[in-house]
C-alpha cells in the first residue's frame, strides 16, 4: 500500500535559509501583491528551484482564494514546505520586519515631534492615500467585476457601506455578496492543476482552522468580559486581517472603521500612515504596525507596533496552513467558487465606498489638494510611476502647498 502521509521538508534545509532569502525580498519587493509574487517566482521558482511552477501556481490559487494578506501567506507557505514551522516564521519575519520597523519608527516621529505632522507632509500623504485608493479601485473592478451581475454586487455592497458605515455595514456586505454569488452567479469551471504538500496533515490543518475560527469569535468577547482596551485593539485587528478579501488595499476600510471609531488613532495620522505604507517594500499590512505605534491608548510605541503587526497576520497563517491539506476538494466546488466570486465583488464595493469616506473627505479640503491628487494619480495611471515616487511626490507637494 503506497505511503499517503504528507511529505515533510527536508531536515537540512533550515529556518535561517529561509529567512535570509525572505529578507531580501522584505528590502526590495515593492508595487504590491502582484509585484511581490513575481519577485517570488523569479526567486523561489526560477532561481532558487525551491518548488516548480505548477506548484507555484496552485498555492498563489489557494492565497488568492483565502483571505489575508495573499502574497505574505504565498511566502510563508514556502517557507514551510522548505524547512517547516521554523521556515513559515522565517519567511514571515523576514518578509515583513523591514517595512514594519520603517512604519513604526515613522509612527514614533509623529506622535513625539508635532512639528512633523504638522508641516504639510502629513496632507500630502493622505492625498497620496486618494490616488492609489482611485487606482486600486478601478484595477479590481476591471478583474474582479467582469459581468454585470458582479458589477451589480459591487454597486449594492458600495450602498450599503454607505448606509451602514461601520464594521457590521462591511461584514453583512461581504456575507451578502457569498449569498448572492452562491445562487446567482455562474462560472466557466476550469481544471485545476494537481496539489502540492507542504507536510501538514488533515488533523493539523483542522486544528488550525478550528483555532481561526475561535479566535475571531471569542477575541471580543473576552476583550468586552475583561474590559481590556488593549484586547479589544487585537480583536479588532485580528478581524481585519481575517476578513480581507481582494488584495491589501481592502484593509483600509476595515482598519480604519476598527480604529478610528473608537479614538485609538486620528483619521489624519490613519491615512497618512496609509499612505506611508505605499513607500515601503513588503506588505500593505504592515500599516497595522504603524497603528499599534501610533496609538496614546491602549498601546503605543514599539511594543504596540509588534502587537498589532502579529494581530493582523495570524488569522492569514492560521487560514494558509489549515487550508494547504484540504485545498485540492475544496476549490474544485462550484459552489464556493461562485461564492468566492460574489465576495470578491462585494469588496470592489467596500472600497469604492472607502475612497469616498474616509479617504477623500478627509485628504481633499482645496482645489490646489484636488490638483495634487490629480497629478499624483495621473503619475500612477499614466506615467507608470511606482507607489514610491508617487508618494514623494504627494509628500513633497503638500509641504510646498503648507507654506
Amino acid at each position: 500500500m503506497p505511503n499517503t502521509s504528507p511529505r515533510r521538508p527536508a531536515a537540512s534545509h533550515s529556518a535561517l535559509e529561509v529567512f535570509v532569502a525572505f529578507l531580501k525580498m522584505g528590502l526590495t519587493a515593492f508595487g504590491g501583491p502582484v509585484a511581490h509574487l513575481g519577485y517570488f517566482r523569479a526567486e523561489f521558482v526560477e532561481r532558487r528551484a525551491w518548488l516548480d511552477d505548477r506548484s507555484y501556481a496552485d498555492l498563489v490559487a489557494l492565497c488568492q482564494f483565502l483571505p489575508g494578506p495573499a502574497s505574505s501567506q504565498v511566502g510563508m507557505a514556502i517557507g514551510l514546505g522548505r524547512a517547516g514551522w521554523l521556515g513559515a516564521l522565517g519567511a514571515w519575519a523576514g518578509f515583513t520586519l523591514p517595512s514594519a520597523v520603517a512604519l513604526i519608527l515613522l509612527a514614533i516621529g509623529f506622535t513625539r515631534w508635532a512639528g512633523l505632522s504638522q508641516s504639510g507632509v502629513l496632507q500630502g500623504l493622505k492625498i497620496a492615500a486618494v490616488a492609489v485608493v482611485a487606482q486600486a479601485v478601478v484595477a479590481m473592478a476591471r478583474s474582479l467585476c467582469p459581468d454585470w451581475q458582479r458589477a451589480g454586487i459591487a454597486i449594492a455592497a458600495a450602498l450599503l457601506v454607505a448606509a451602514v458605515p461601520s464594521v457590521f455595514g462591511q461584514l453583512a456586505a461581504i456575507v451578502a455578496g457569498a449569498i448572492v454569488g452562491r445562487w446567482a452567479l455562474r462560472l466557466r469551471h476550469a481544471p485545476h492543476p494537481r496539489h502540492h504538500e507542504y507536510g501538514v496533515s488533515k488533523k493539523t490543518g483542522a486544528i488550525l482552522l478550528l483555532l481561526f475560527f475561535l479566535l475571531l469569535a471569542l477575541l471580543p468577547v473576552l476583550a468586552a468580559v475583561a474590559q481590556l482596551p488593549a484586547l479589544s485593539a487585537v480583536a479588532a485587528v485580528y478581524r481585519s486581517g481575517a476578513l480581507v478579501f481582494g488584495g491589501g488595499h481592502v484593509v483600509l476600510p476595515l482598519l480604519q472603521a476598527s480604529v478610528v471609531p473608537n479614538g485609538w488613532v486620528s483619521n489624519d495620522a490613519f491615512l497618512a500612515g496609509y499612505g506611508a505604507a505605499q513607500a515601503v517594500p513588503g506588505p500593505l499590512f504592515t500599516l497595522a504596525a504603524y497603528l499599534g505605534a501610533a496609538m496614546t491608548t491602549p498601546l503605543g510605541g514599539w511594543t504596540g507596533g509588534l502587537v498589532l503587526l502579529l494581530a493582523i497576520f495570524l488569522p492569514g497563517f492560521l487560514l494558509v496552513a489549515g487550508a494547504l491539506p484540504f485545498w485540492e476538494g475544496l476549490r474544485q466546488r462550484d459552489d464556493v467558487r461562485r461564492a468566492m466570486a460574489g465576495v470578491n465583488a462585494a469588496v470592489v464595493g467596500i472600497l469604492a465606498a472607502a475612497l469616498y469616506n474616509p479617504v477623500w473627505t478627509s485628504a481633499i479640503h482645496s482645489w490646489s489638494d484636488v490638483a495634487l491628487a490629480v497629478a499624483a494619480l495621473g503619475l500612477l495611471t499614466i506615467g507608470r510611476q511606482s507607489a514610491v515616487v508617487v508618494v514623494a511626490f504627494a509628500a513633497i507637494g503638500g509641504w510646498m502647498l503648507a507654506r
